[in-house]
């Protein structure tokens, strides 16, 4: 398993994209592995034919672990355990299937459980009680045992049968045995046919319902920002930008063939802005503050698998020009799923733009390790003053979300209205672009 970042420690292998005893010349893709941080392709270094695979996929396991074998044909093949499951297991879809519904929600959607794999849990069965849950297509883990140390035997399965109506239950044989398949309890599943009968449509509904496991990513987006919003006392300053001057020039230059973005004028006017308040650059951990020499800017990419944070490192060191390659070069990267680990790491400051999402305003949760967040609106046309009369103007607001124990109001409000003032102003644009 390769070791993908400074900071990478386990990895998990979505796909193997070759078979045992299929032949591998170098460059070939061997398999796909997920990260904490993205979704990346493994190449084979060497010819042979894959041995032996030795972890499956779906599987978390250390870096650096054998995860199978290439070779010559009938080579012998070292013994070899696989490594054992992370402690950082994912909990299996079963043991979190509770969901609380708004009142109305429960009489009108169906509320398919994914029956319980006994091997989730001690569940003391006999063989014939098993047996006949596994017919019925039914959750034996629901049934109270009256047998030796509260065994379900057959008649518990019955009498349970027997009072949840299942003889009365209508279900055709393509929906019961897709059920079955996919382990789902009939006895949740609503049927939405004459008079409740139970179709492949309500089966497959009840199975686009099932608990699902996050993705690696997802899970670890889903601690980090909770952290974050648990541990950083955030609180939000918002700045209407008049962006009509700055889109009119930008507009000049793309008609020149010049590739800027309004996202890179965003960009650099957030890393000057840093660069005359480092506080804002810094972080904390509560009782220490950990100043920041240089601007690392993190650019949040929206992809299907989740949000990644691509990192211009030293941002505060490039042009303008090199700033714009940069910031185009990681973005396509992010999304061709190219990204390496420490291409995402190591931010000191976060902007996430949805301005092409047509949204009006939104505030961003910071990144742990930061300061501060700016989330930046669409630029819509908005009746605005302007030289003493309301006319219409190209308007875009901007959320800093700053944690409050390292940044005040009149810092968040002095540093926000500071990247207002240069998006404002285009006479010094024009000498960047220069």
């Amino acid at each position: 398993m390769p070791k993908f970042g400074q900071m990478t420690e386990e990895s998990a292998i979505v796909e193997w994209r070759k078979r045992e005893g299929d032949k591998v010349v170098r460059g070939d893709i061997l398999f796909t592995v997920e990260t904490d941080k993205s979704v990346m392709d493994v190449e084979a270094f060497e010819e042979g034919t894959l041995l032996k695979i030795i972890v499956p996929p779906g599987l978390n396991v250390p870096v650096q672990s054998v995860v199978g074998f290439l070779g010559k044909p009938g080579e012998a093949i070292p013994e070899v355990t696989a490594p054992a499951q992370t402690k950082e297991e994912a909990v299996p879809a079963a043991k979190v299937a509770v969901r609380v519904a708004a009142p109305e929600a429960v009489s009108s959607a169906p509320t398919a459980v994914p029956v319980v794999d006994s091997t989730s849990r001690r569940l003391r069965i006999s063989p014939r009680a098993r047996a006949l849950a596994e017919a019925c297509v039914i959750d034996p883990s629901r049934i109270t045992g009256t047998g030796p140390e509260g065994r379900v035997i057959e008649k518990d399965v019955q009498v349970y049968l027997e009072a949840k109506g299942y003889r009365q239950l209508r279900i055709s044989p393509a929906a019961k045995a897709l059920a079955a398949k996919e382990k789902l309890d009939v006895l949740t599943v609503r049927g939405n046919g004459d008079g409740g009968r139970i179709g492949v449509a309500d089966v497959e509904r009840a199975i686009a319902e099932k608990p699902k496991t996050m993705s690696k990513i997802r899970q670890i987006i889903a601690q980090r920002l909770t952290l974050s919003a648990l541990t950083a006392p955030h609180f939000y300053v918002t700045v209407s930008v008049d962006m009509t001057d700055l889109i009119a020039y930008r507009n000049q230059l793309k008609a020149a063939g010049a590739p800027y973005t309004i996202t890179n004028f965003i960009s650099q006017a957030v890393v000057l802005t840093l660069k005359e308040f480092p506080t804002v650059n810094s972080s904390t951990d509560g009782k220490t503050i950990r100043w920041n020499s240089r601007v690392h800017l993190g650019l949040a990419v929206s992809l299907e698998q989740g949000l990644v944070v691509p990192v211009v490192h030293n941002a505060d060191e490039l042009t303008f020009a090199e700033l714009t390659a940069c910031s185009k070069d990681l973005a396509e990267k992010a999304h061709s799923g190219k990204l390496t680990p420490d291409q995402m790491t190591g931010s000191t400051f976060t902007i996430s733009n949805m301005g092409m999402l047509n949204v009006e305003n939104f505030t961003a949760i910071i990144n742990t390790g930061e300061a501060a967040i700016l989330a930046v609106s669409s630029t819509l046309p908005q009746p605005a003053v302007h030289d003493g009369k309301v006319v219409l103007r190209q308007m875009m607001k901007m959320t800093l979300s700053s944690d409050h124990r390292l940044v005040d109001g009149a810092m968040a409000a002095h540093f926000i209205n500071a990247i207002k003032a240069k998006l404002e102003d285009v006479e010094p644009w024009t000498r960047l672009t220069s």
